[in-house]
């Protein structure tokens, strides 16, 4: 045991004394001018390294270097920089007078992908001939790279002239073999509007055919998304893709795609073509979305307010977010979207079959087909929406069939004075995807019907029969009466303008009444004016002769006011006023009739007449 304590403690002196002396021998500097001539024979990039290079032995043999920036031909700014660099080295090559360097650590790095960091076009610049070999034979030292990292760095990225991007945080780790597999590990943060999104990967990379083409298997893919207007605790998931890099032409495309948000899962593939004009397409599928677990959407019933669930963004963030520039933002690309979902959660309303298909054609989108089926029904909302402009139009052509009216008001917070199944056909343009738009700016044509429905907090027959019995002892309605109005058919026609809808056409019919009409409703104030005429065809007691002149006379109702607090005006009186003139005169015409020859009978006639 001593023998081995003495052996290995030798190695140590003998290790330790080794470096020393290759320290004092080898001038680290003496790198410098072939790690600028070979970074730039590989790359066509230009090396500075400011300082002089200085080694640091323990706990790794390595080169330290200050501030160095890599900078493209033409490029206005270095599209890597950093305050120091150190280059982990192989200790035997260094005794041949070869360079091997395991791995390149970047601290506080600032990587550019800028316009003013890529490479411009020297129109004089001098090409190189055919056949040259980029490396001499007779070079004496070697440059190999087994590891890189990036530690505590920021990436500015930005196209054109848009906003700048900023990653931040930047934790890279790139580790290659002799085959060119390597293994990567990268964590980051984008922090933008109040919102900070947080994320870590890692991948098997395929660099044999690199620069032209990578592959990639993202095996593991963990994010965060947090801040204004999200849920309290954000979005967060998990994925994996292959991943494949393409120089020529420019795309990247994503294949066995998975991905979770919250409680949501999506699979399928992406791609991006990258150019003066990107071109995005994305197919997803899932079994099932709950889009209200990312909205934070409560029922106007819950005992939790929404407020306490999303995190709100700044007053003056808020105020200065135009929608029309986020709208612009369609021109700058093109992309196709494919979407299918199998159970849809929006607003507590459960959509099954959801197919989406739309396409961006640099701020024409058009949405090809957008279809499902809720509450007992389906609709189809195809449409487009034109951001070219100074102002975006939006232009919707909603097909609904026999969807349950009440369970959609209900979603949108909205009261449930009618419910029954409901059928939409109708052609609306407008500018916003926004309630406020919709109630003053929006307009249309629409055809309406309805099956089985219920006018909640008002029932027309009851009304009429009532206020006729009023009047008239001699009939009666109903002992028990519910608190609607139902009827089994009604349509309409509807015109939409600028908040105001103008329904015309109006007709209804049940066992007990049929109604026609027309009328407005305020959608901003919220207030209705209808004006109807109705015949109660059943539910009578009482004189059969008088029953049957109420069932073929029309009554006017007029129901306005407040949507949740309707009014009606029933001109009950005049109608039974006149009425009974019209019977006191046919009984009249018929005794002067029968009494044409007599002085009493052709007096009467002639009276009658007059009136």
């Amino acid at each position: 045991m001593r023998r081995f304590l003495t052996t290995l403690v030798i190695l140590l002196v003998v290790l330790v004394a080794g470096m020393s002396a290759l320290v004092l021998l080898v001038n680290p500097n003496d790198f410098r001018a072939y790690m600028v001539t070979k970074v730039e024979q590989k790359s066509g990039y230009h090396l500075t390294l400011d300082g002089d290079l200085r080694w640091h032995i323990w706990p790794q043999l390595s080169i330290l270097s200050g501030r160095m920036t890599l900078t493209a031909p033409g490029a206005k700014a270095p599209v890597v920089s950093a305050d120091n660099m150190r280059l982990d080295v192989k200790l035997l090559p260094l005794l041949s007078h070869q360079l091997f360097v395991k791995q390149v650590m970047l601290k506080n790095a600032v990587i550019r992908l800028t316009p003013d960091s890529e490479e411009q076009n020297q129109p004089d610049a001098p090409i190189a001939p055919a056949g040259h070999s980029e490396e001499s034979i007779d070079t004496p030292w070697k440059f190999d790279i087994d590891n890189l990292r990036v530690v505590d760095s920021l990436l500015i990225w930005q196209r054109a002239n848009n906003e700048q991007i900023n990653v931040r945080d930047i934790n890279l780790t790139l580790q290659q073999n002799a085959k060119r597999q390597a293994q990567m590990e990268l964590s980051s943060r984008v922090n933008r509007n109040q919102r900070d999104l947080t994320f870590s990967m890692a991948a098997d990379i395929d660099l044999q055919q690199y620069p032209r083409r990578i592959a990639a298997n993202v095996t593991q893919f963990s994010y965060q998304l947090e801040g204004a207007d999200i849920l309290a605790g954000g979005i967060k998931g998990d994925g994996s893709a292959q991943v494949v890099y393409q120089q020529t032409p420019q795309q990247v495309a994503l294949s066995q795609l998975s991905l979770s948000a919250n409680d949501s899962t999506f699979i399928g593939g992406a791609s991006v073509k990258f150019g003066e004009i990107p071109a995005y397409k994305l197919d997803l599928t899932s079994a099932a979305v709950n889009f209200d677990a990312f909205t934070g959407w409560q029922s106007s019933s819950s005992q939790v307010p929404q407020a306490q669930n999303m995190t709100s963004s700044p007053v003056i963030a808020s105020q200065m977010d135009d929608p029309q520039q986020n709208l612009e933002v369609l021109r700058e690309f093109n992309a196709q979207l494919n979407l299918s979902v199998d159970q849809l959660i929006y607003r507590g309303m459960n959509i099954t079959h959801l197919s989406t298909q739309a396409e961006n054609l640099q701020g024409l989108l058009t949405l090809h087909s957008l279809a499902g089926q809720v509450a007992g029904g389906d609709f189809a909302l195809p449409g487009s929406l034109d951001a070219r402009g100074k102002r975006p139009v939006i232009s919707v052509q909603p097909v609904v069939k026999q969807v349950e009216l009440g369970t959609v008001l209900k979603a949108f917070d909205m009261p449930q004075i009618m419910t029954g199944k409901f059928s939409m056909q109708g052609d609306l343009t407008g500018d916003r995807l926004t309630s406020q738009s919709f109630e003053h700016r929006w307009q249309g044509t629409a055809q309406l019907a309805m099956q089985d429905a219920q006018l909640h907090g008002l029932n027309i027959q009851q009304l009429i029969q009532q206020a006729v019995a009023r009047n008239d002892s001699s009939v009666r309605g109903q002992d028990d009466y519910q608190r609607y109005t139902e009827v089994k058919q009604l349509s309409a026609k509807a015109s939409l303008n600028h908040g105001t809808i103008k329904i015309t056409e109006l007709g209804a019919d049940s066992p007990l009444l049929n109604l026609n009409g027309s009328g407005t409703v305020d959608m901003p104030g919220k207030q209705c004016d209808v004006a109807l005429n109705v015949r109660v065809t059943g539910g009578w007691k009482g004189r059969d002769d008088l029953i049957e002149e109420l069932q073929k006379t029309p009554i006017p109702l007029r129901v306005y006011g407040p949507w949740n607090q309707l009014n009606y005006q029933l001109q009950v009186d005049q109608v039974l006023r006149k009425t009974l003139q019209n019977r006191a005169k046919d009984a009249l015409n018929k005794w002067a009739d029968k009494n044409k020859d007599s002085r009493e009978g052709q007096d009467l006639k002639k009276l009658l007449d007059k009136l």
